[in-house]
């Protein structure tokens, strides 16, 4: 059979491919809902989020009130693990309605040595628990969590929160935790940010949801 036509049969097998390609690369993801001032938003999570090593009013979803003019509800519970978060949010998401959930779980699995392929399920019940509840999601990148590593601030984001964001279409904040735990002047302990820790993240935070079209 002649070598040229052969090359033009597997040109054409292959063209449907290449148009699938070629308007996949086209297509944009689409921007979050600006979320309008006065709105409800939860922020899930555990000390992080509940501010130990500070206080109340300096933990981080307190200072991103300031910041945006939302009315945050502080659903972070010291101690918490992503199990735990997944089974006390449908209570938090039928009392307050949130028009956004701040979803920044999962170190306390780190340094309990829990299964990480359990922790991305249970992220990922959550998110779709709170799309499916109408709130929009920014899910948060946590550090992989060891002692070790939070005493030579080497800290790098687990993956699979940025495979999930990918996967569920949402708007990832990455490396907040990282930079602030990783800096011993932004840290109360090894594994908790002070006030002006807390403070960096909630304007890294906001920064991040402004390019995502969360925040006008």
């Amino acid at each position: 059979m002649n070598p040229s036509f052969l090359q033009r049969r597997r040109l054409l097998a292959l063209l449907p491919i290449a148009t699938a390609l070629l308007a996949a690369c086209g297509q944009r993801t689409p921007k979050a809902r600006p979320i309008a001032a006065g709105s409800t938003v939860l922020a899930l999570g555990d000390s992080l989020t509940s501010g130990v090593g500070a206080d109340a009013a300096t933990a981080y979803p307190a200072v991103l009130q300031e910041l945006t003019g939302w009315q945050m509800v502080n659903g972070g519970v010291s101690g918490d693990t992503t199990a735990q978060a997944l089974a006390r949010l449908p209570a938090l998401l039928e009392t307050h309605r949130p028009q956004l959930v701040i979803v920044g779980i999962g170190g306390n699995d780190f340094l309990r040595q829990m299964s990480a392929a359990a922790a991305r399920d249970n992220i990922r019940a959550i998110c779709r628990a709170a799309t499916d509840s109408g709130a929009q999601v920014m899910l948060v990148a946590v550090p992989q969590f060891s002692l070790l590593a939070a005493g030579t601030g080497r800290l790098t984001d687990h993956p699979f929160y940025a495979e999930l964001a990918g996967e569920l279409n949402l708007p990832l904040y990455e490396a907040g935790w990282a930079e602030v735990l990783g800096n011993a002047r932004l840290r109360s302990d090894q594994i908790h940010a002070n006030a002006q820790g807390y403070r960096q993240f909630a304007e890294g935070l906001a920064q991040q949801m402004r390019k995502a079209g969360l925040l006008a």
